[in-house]
C-alpha cells in the first residue's frame, strides 16, 4: 500500500501557485489530482503524488525554492490531531519524540531520527515513497515544518548549529537563508538540523499541564506509536544492525530480551516475520541511501549488510523491479515536465 499523507500538508498551495500566475487545477490535474479536495485538509493523498506535485510547480514557477515558500503558509494544526498534543508537552525532546512515534498520523511516508554525541543533537530527515519520485521540494518543505516547530518552543529568533541538505545548493539562497538561517550545508550526507543537545530539555513555556487528560486521549485515537510493539522495536533495531553485518533473529532476539523462538511467535502474532522485517526495513533504506548520489552502489550494499554488491542488486530488483542504477535514473521523471 502507498504511504499517503494528510491534504493539509498542501495548505497555501492554492494562494502560492496563483500568486505566482501558475494554473493550480492544471499542475494538480497532471499529477491527477482535483483541487476540490484541498478544501478537506483530514483527507489522505499518496505521498508520492504530493511530491511530483510539488517538483512540478517548481519546475513550472521556475523557483527552486518552491518547497519553502509553501512551508511559509504551515501551521502547527497541519498536523492534525498531533498538534493538540505538542503545543503541550513539557520540552522539545517530548515534542520530537512524539514527532518520530507517530509519524503515522500525519505523514506515512516520513522518517524522522534523532541522535545524541558530544553535546549535540541531530535530527536526519528522509521520505520513504516505496517507488521512485523526486524529492527535493517535499524534503526542503518537511526541514522547513521542523524548524518552524522548534521555533514554537524556542523562540523566533533560535537557529540550528546546521540546516543539512543531500541534495545540491540552488542558484539563489536568499529564501533559504531568510527562512532558515545561514548555517545551511548542501550535499550533506543526510537531511536534517543539527543543533545543541541541551535546546532539547528547554522548558515549554506554553505548556499547560493540566491539559495531560486530553493529551492521553487523543493520543489514543492516534493509534499504536512506532516502537511500542515488538514488531516495531525489531524494526529499529534491524535498522542499527544492518551496516554492522550483525542483522541475526539471535542478535535481535538477545537485545529484546527474549529467546529466538519467542521472538518469531511474538511477530506471527502481528502476521509478520523477521524476514519480512529486514526485507522492508532494507527496502525503505535503500530508497533513502539512493536518493543521495553521494552514495556509491557498493556502499549502499554494506549499508544494507549485503555480502557483496551483486547479491544488493539481484535482491533490489526482485523487490522493485528496476536495478539501482535505473531506479536513480526514474527518480527525476516527472509527468507533463
Amino acid at each position: 500500500m502507498r504511504p499517503s499523507l494528510r491534504y493539509a500538508t498542501l495548505s497555501g498551495y492554492l494562494e502560492l501557485t496563483q500568486a505566482l500566475e501558475l494554473d493550480p487545477g492544471a499542475l494538480m490535474g497532471t499529477i491527477g489530482l482535483d483541487p476540490a479536495d484541498l478544501a478537506a485538509p483530514d483527507k489522505w493523498v499518496p505521498a508520492v503524488s504530493v511530491a511530483r506535485l510539488l517538483e512540478l510547480s517548481a519546475r513550472a514557477s521556475g523557483l527552486e525554492d518552491f518547497g519553502l515558500r509553501l512551508a511559509e503558509f504551515r501551521r502547527l494544526s497541519t498536523l492534525g490531531p498531533l498538534s493538540l498534543v505538542l503545543r503541550d508537552e513539557p520540552s522539545l525532546r517530548n515534542a520530537i519524540d512524539l514527532l518520530m512515534r507517530y509519524e503515522h498520523s500525519y505523514n506515512e511516508a516520513l522518517r524522522i531520527r534523532m541522535a545524541e554525541v558530544n553535546g549535540l543533537a541531530t535530527v536526519r530527515m528522509w521520505l520513504e515513497f516505496g517507488e521512485p519520485a523526486p524529492s527535493r521540494q517535499a524534503e526542503e518543505l518537511a526541514v522547513a515544518a521542523l524548524h518552524a516547530i522548534i521555533r514554537e518552543f524556542l523562540g523566533p529568533t533560535w537557529q540550528p548549529l546546521s540546516v543539512c541538505f543531500s541534495h545540491s545548493a540552488p542558484a539563489r539562497m536568499q529564501t533559504h537563508t531568510a527562512l532558515l538561517g545561514p548555517r545551511i550545508q548542501f550535499g550533506h550526507s543526510f537531511t536534517g538540523l543539527i543543533m545543541y543537545a541541551k535546546d532539547l530539555d528547554a522548558p515549554n513555556v506554553h505548556s499547560d499541564p493540566t491539559a495531560r487528560a486530553r493529551t492521553d486521549e487523543t493520543l489514543r485515537s492516534l493509534g499504536t506509536p512506532k516502537g511500542v510493539t515488538t514488531s516495531g522495536r525489531v524494526r529499529d533495531l534491524v535498522e542499527v544492525l544492518l551496516p554492522t553485518g550483525r542483522c541475526a533473529a539471535d542478535e535481535v532476539a538477545r537485545a529484546i530480551g527474549v529467546d529466538r523462538r519467542t521472538l518469531h511467535r511474538h511477530l506471527a502474532d502481528n502476521g509478520e516475520t523477521f524476514t519480512s522485517i529486514v526485507d522492508a526495513t532494507r527496502a525503505g533504506l535503500a530508497e533513502r541511501y539512493l536518493s543521495n548520489d553521494r552514495y556509491r552502489l557498493t556502499e549502499i550494499s554494506e549499508l544494507l549488510g549485503f555480502a557483496a554488491p551483486s547479491a544488493f542488486s539481484r535482491w533490489f530488483r526482485h523487490r522493485f523491479g528496476d536495478s539501482p542504477s535505473q531506479w536513480r535514473t526514474r527518480r527525476a521523471y516527472l509527468p507533463g515536465a
